[in-house]
């Protein structure tokens, strides 16, 4: 990575993370609200058999609504987990969000070990968290490239979720940054063109 691109993506993740820091819990939550009720009209998911979610840290969209509709549905619904031996994420199925679930490597809620394991490629549709997005699809993670090497490995739809106020001009790109097909926000449902 450049100097100059690392430089511009630190700036940007600390300008980002300091509006989530100042978001209110109610808005927060009237937010999540308004992103599942947006997706939920999406035929995107309504299409979808295979959707592979994240489970919301603070300062991010919580789909979890969705995840037990899409149960209730019939939906198979997974959730990363880290992996120690390979340093990486993959997907592991789960069927109850309260059962199935419980704080992993680094605090977030993974699926536990009785979860088997759910091929990456089967993924139809993958909802994906970020300190912020833009237009043309690129996504800011969180600095590791954790996210990236999960997705890279998914042939299926790649959708981006953010808050509005995450949706910024133009994000520093480099050659291992995976780009979204869609953008999700409480207003806002973006198709990305080619």
């Amino acid at each position: 990575m450049s100097s100059e691109t690392a430089f511009q993506k630190r700036e940007l993740r600390l300008k980002l993370r300091t509006f989530l820091k100042s978001l209110p819990d109610s808005a927060a939550r009237a937010a999540s609200v308004k992103a599942c009720d947006l997706l939920r009209k999406q035929p995107v998911w309504e299409s979808a058999q295979a959707v592979l979610f994240y489970a919301a840290l603070a300062g991010e969209i919580d789909l979890s609504a969705l995840m037990e509709e899409g149960m209730l549905a019939g939906k198979t619904i997974a959730l990363p987990r880290y992996e120690e031996e390979t340093g990486a994420y993959l997907a592991f199925r789960i069927r109850h969000l309260t059962d199935d679930c419980a704080p992993g490597k680094f605090g977030i809620t993974e699926p536990t070990a009785r979860c088997a394991p759910f091929p990456l490629k089967r993924v139809d549709l993958v909802l994906v968290p970020g300190v912020g997005f833009d237009a043309a699809g690129r996504r800011l993670g969180r600095g590791r490239g954790f996210y990236d090497r999960l997705l890279a490995q998914i042939n299926g739809i790649k959708c981006g979720v953010a808050f509005d106020q995450q949706l910024v001009e133009r994000i520093p790109r480099e050659p291992h940054d995976v780009r979204m097909n869609l953008i999700l926000t409480p207003t806002r449902w973006l198709e990305i063109s080619e």
